[in-house]
């Protein structure tokens, strides 16, 4: 990659590495409802300006009820159940599970037709993976967190899936206009769910920060420089970030919330990203030049 390239790799792997920390802390005085509220609110009132401003929304005439689908799969339910289960689980867990994603998009690429090609390597990733996840929740989980486990299952399927729509369905529609347009929805549907789950105390300034933060940095802005890393790298170097954010997150849980760094981190963590580079490392080789978000 080019040296811009690198910078913005750099910096989004860092700035998505952030969200876990931040929603951590977000749950720790606020509702989940609130919390993705405020996430998504100010990160359209950011984005959507300039998909209009752009003239982008035109692109998607005819396709609404596509976005709306998008939009429930990438951010609806994946962004409220991975808060909610921030609630008990520790932000570094969160970020190593959802870490899985790429093994999940291959499994249901697969089984959708779209991509048939299973083989040996891939397979021996999404076993190695698997054991991966396995070491997660065994090594680090008692009986009472697998409620939560399964809310980030219910995000990993989200954040899997959600692509493919992009793919069959608005592979030509502006980037921009779809994500600004996804987030708008979520703004309108959370804003009275999060009204009557408004806090009822006083909220420290840290935890306004930090959502302020994960709305405007981690989400608005993230996507931004997404975009623009895509332009310059292409599709698939873009989406090596999933192996570089978990390792941010996990860096700043143990730094600074003080999460523990337990045997099932330190084994699990290495095979789940080893499985999730081995199961989708054939397509990403032979699919490089097929624009994705």
């Amino acid at each position: 990659m080019t040296r811009r390239g690198w910078l913005l790799f750099v910096a989004l792997g860092i700035i998505w590495g952030l969200p876990y920390l931040l929603i951590k802390v977000g749950v720790g005085e606020l509702s989940p409802l609130v919390v993705v509220f405020l996430r998504v609110a100010s990160a359209a009132v950011i984005l959507a300006p300039i998909a209009a401003i752009r003239g982008q929304f035109s692109g998607l005439r005819g396709r609404w009820h596509w976005v709306a689908l998008f939009a429930v799969m990438e951010i609806m339910i994946p962004f409220f159940t991975l808060t909610w289960a921030e609630q008990r689980i520790s932000s570094s867990l969160a970020a190593l599970l959802v870490a899985a994603v790429p093994m999940v998009a291959a499994i249901t690429a697969w089984r959708l037709g779209i991509d048939d090609r299973l083989t040996g390597t891939r397979i021996t990733g999404l076993v190695i993976g698997l054991i991966g996840v396995g070491f997660l929740i065994g090594l680090d989980l008692g009986g009472g967190d697998l409620l939560s486990v399964a809310a980030v299952g219910v995000t990993i399927v989200g954040y899997a899936t959600a692509p493919l729509i992009i793919a069959r369905k608005l592979t030509d529609a502006p980037s921009m206009a779809v994500i600004a347009a996804a987030l708008t929805i979520n703004a309108v549907v959370y804003a009275p769910l999060a009204w009557f789950s408004r806090p009822d105390h006083p909220v420290s300034a840290n935890v306004w920060l930090s959502l302020l933060v994960l709305g405007v940095l981690c989400t608005a802005v993230a996507f931004i420089v997404f975009f623009a890393l895509i332009s310059e790298a292409g599709p698939s170097r873009a989406t090596l970030i999933t192996y570089v954010n978990p390792a941010v997150a996990l860096l700043l849980g143990v730094v600074i919330l003080h999460e523990a760094l337990t045997a099932g981190l330190i084994i699990g963590f290495p095979l789940v990203l080893l499985g999730s580079y081995l199961a989708t490392r054939r397509a990403a080789l032979i699919e490089e030049s097929e624009p994705h978000m």
